[in-house]
């Protein structure tokens, strides 16, 4: 564990917003437990190794989705599109049923819930997992894969989602 030198981190609030301007993609987890399926909205997704072939995301240890998901045997990233802006606010909502219409999903191979429209779905087993710092890293061996589009992503930027409009070519 690094330590840090005393009076130089800077402060959460300050932190917060010089995050806020960096883009990120956005996936919902899902999984079942006991027949349950839950799922919630990241914007920490990852690649992180090809071989073996592992993604990562972040959880808040405060996640209330939590429990159950990390409880599972295997979870779905389901890579969301551009038109999926809703989508990704039902998942990171609390107190409503994320999977009731107008929510499309099905169950996947392995049971864990798929979306319906995404761009693609990654099906992981847990590899590994870690405290850091208020979260929780979760780091999962990809299984499976379906691609379904190329098109735009989803992304998230100054605190909202939004399209990614790409450069004229020359």
């Amino acid at each position: 564990m690094t330590e840090t030198l005393p009076g130089r981190a800077v402060g959460a609030e300050h932190f917060r917003r010089a995050l806020a301007v960096h883009a990120s993609g956005v996936v919902v987890i899902t999984a079942q437990t006991d027949g349950v399926p839950v799922g919630l909205t990241a914007t920490s997704f990852s690649s992180v190794s090809l071989e073996p072939p592992l993604v990562s995301f972040y959880v808040d240890r405060s996640s209330t989705t939590w429990p159950l998901l990390g409880a599972a045997d295997h979870f779905a990233v389901n890579i969301l599109a551009s038109d999926q802006a809703e989508v990704a606010a039902r998942f990171a909502r609390k107190g409503v049923d994320r999977f009731a219409p107008p929510t499309r999903w099905r169950p996947g191979p392995l049971g864990a819930p798929l979306l319906r429209d995404v761009s693609a779905h990654l099906v992981c087993l847990p590899y590994e997992r870690a405290e850091v710092g208020d979260h929780i890293l979760v780091v999962g061996l990809v299984a499976e894969v379906e691609t379904h589009s190329t098109g735009r992503p989803l992304l998230y930027h100054q605190g909202r989602f939004g399209r990614f409009l790409p450069h004229p070519e020359d």
